[in-house]
């Protein structure tokens, strides 16, 4: 039963068809477009594929975008679209935020796959920080009994640089490289963003680690499309895993399946 699981960012949509709804399952397929391309999908990078049995989806860039996937799923007319939505708990997690409906559904998905991994690896109980650099930059906290206890939200580079070169004169420059003391515009902006991310992690790791005094060092997850850009500007260690989001949607999937009747989590 190959499984289609699918990751709509505020940039682009990703998308992997595994062999199973199962955490572990062989992946066969995956790819990635961009919002403008959306409507090509099922002529394109959906052309020829076996058809799913099933899928799940988690969209953070609004329900036009998510419609417009949608149109392009029925090119496989035996599947249903299902998105989910944070819920209290699941996938191994309890969700500690003020509304739990409200945190972005790429966050649950991704901390959901960072748990995953932790118990799958480590086996023993530790803290998690998740971290996901795209268009924004989020930094959550999990407990090492698995309680998400918060996160940060900021800017990603391409909007930090954008803000200033609306907000100030004389900052279009060209990309320049992350240097200890810049000493051109370049450099600062660039240096500037890096540590801005950097620092956040960092502050975020130190709070985690007072928080669980007696658990094991915090074990950093890092995704997105622009972690390249954070990965050597931090001391602390990390696991760079590109496909975090689609993994936790994996065990999301299979949490489903074994659910009994009319305790699924929430989904739209």
């Amino acid at each position: 039963m190959s499984f289609l699981v699918i990751d709509i960012g505020n940039t682009r949509l990703k998308w992997a068809l595994y062999e199973a709804p199962d955490p572990g399952a062989r992946l066969l397929a995956q790819g990635a477009v961009f919002h403008e391309a959306i409507d090509r999908l099922a002529e394109t990078q959906w052309h020829g594929l076996s058809a799913p049995l099933g899928m799940l989806g988690c969209a953070v860039a609004g329900d036009a975008v998510r419609r417009r996937a949608e149109e392009q799923l029925e090119v496989f007319p035996d599947i249903e679209p299902r998105w989910i939505v944070a819920d209290g708990r699941g996938g191994g997690l309890v969700n500690g935020y003020e509304h739990p409906h409200r945190l972005g559904s790429d966050r649950w998905a991704a901390m959901v796959g960072a748990r995953h991994r932790l118990l799958a690896s480590a086996g023993a109980a530790r803290p998690a920080l998740v971290v996901m650099v795209g268009t924004a930059v989020t930094v959550d906290a999990l407990s090492a009994d698995g309680c998400f206890l918060g996160g940060l939200i900021l800017p990603g580079f391409g909007l930090m640089l954008k803000a200033l070169e609306m907000g100030t004169a004389g900052l279009r420059v060209p990309t320049g490289e992350v240097q200890p003391f810049p000493t051109n515009t370049s450099d600062a902006l660039m240096s500037g963003g890096t540590y801005a991310v950097t620092g956040a992690i960092e502050r975020m790791h130190r709070h985690l680690r007072q928080h669980d005094r007696h658990a094991a060092a915090p074990r950093l997850f890092i995704t997105g499309g622009a972690a390249i850009k954070v990965l050597s500007a931090t001391d602390l260690p990390f696991e760079l895993v590109d496909e975090l989001i689609l993994e936790g949607l994996l065990v999301l999937a299979q949490e489903r399946l074994k659910a009994p009747a009319g305790t699924t989590p929430a989904s739209r």
